[in-house]
């Protein structure tokens, strides 16, 4: 079983027509306005799962600025797992510093959706405060809540935001109910399980994805990960259309990654299938 727990897919509309959404969407103007920036709709997720024997995706929404586009793109999240219900998973999603953002996620676990994510600050620090009532309801829910999140050093590309691990940890540690996905190997923050106080108890209720990480670690970063939280708190995430999960497949088998077949046959699906069945 291959479960894919980070991909992006888009409304038909948005993929043919890009560019009248970029209007007042600053974070989808910074990652989609090149037009060699991939988008996909479900059955493009749905031709490259078959191609790549995958088995269950968690398609992604958006961080809109836009009410009505938020909207729409959760709708279509919603309609995809409806019409795919044994191969598609979804998550709706909303800028949290919204006056509508909770009603909205509130709205798209209404549909049918099964989290939320990826939330995603692309100009600021993490705004702890305004991600508490999403915390809250995921919490409530007994859903995850996906955040993106990257390294606060090394070079810059697009997306990759002015994070800090201690506002990361804030969030962690203040919201200790929420069953939290950090994406992109959760910006090196397991690494900090090796203190001897606080930290490792506070990601207890932590996971982390792969998501772009060919093009950020060393394939030992995935052993790393694997020996400081457990092969059953690491998600394969392929942040598709970006890349292909057969990418992720070599490097996870790697000598340098280290893993026995055990731990990748969890990373692989089992870990995230536990978390959404």
């Amino acid at each position: 079983m291959i479960v894919d727990a980070h991909t992006h897919i888009f409304p038909p509309e948005v993929v043919k027509d890009r560019e009248r959404f970029l209007d007042g969407e600053p974070a989808f103007k910074a990652l989609y306005a090149d037009p060699k920036a991939r988008m996909v709709t479900a059955e493009g997720l749905l031709d490259a799962m078959d191609n790549e024997g995958v088995d269950i995706s968690w398609a992604l929404g958006f961080p809109w600025t836009k009410k009505e586009n938020a909207r729409l793109h959760n709708e279509y999240l919603a309609q995809a797992i409806k019409d795919q219900p044994e191969r598609l998973r979804g998550l709706g999603c909303v800028p949290p510093q919204a006056d509508w953002a909770l009603k909205e996620a509130e709205r798209a676990l209404g549909l049918g959706l099964q989290g939320i994510g990826e939330i995603a600050f692309y100009s600021d620090d993490i705004d702890v405060n305004s991600l508490s009532p999403l915390c809250s309801l995921c919490a409530e829910s007994g859903c995850p809540l996906l955040l993106h999140t990257n390294e606060p050093v090394g070079h810059a590309y697009p997306g990759k935001a002015p994070m800090s691990l201690s506002a990361l940890y804030s969030l962690v540690r203040n919201n200790p109910d929420t069953k939290m996905v950090l994406a992109h190997m959760a910006g090196g923050l397991f690494f900090y399980s090796l203190l001897k106080k606080e930290v490792r108890p506070a990601l207890a209720n932590v996971w982390i994805d792969t998501a772009a990480s060919p093009y950020l670690y060393r394939p030992r970063a995935y052993g790393l990960a694997v020996e400081l939280l457990g092969s059953d708190r690491v998600l394969l995430g392929s942040d598709y259309p970006l890349l292909p999960v057969s990418r992720y497949k070599k490097e996870l088998a790697s000598p340098e990654a280290a893993l026995p077949p055990q731990a990748q046959e969890m990373i692989l699906g089992h870990a995230a299938q536990w978390l959404i069945p």
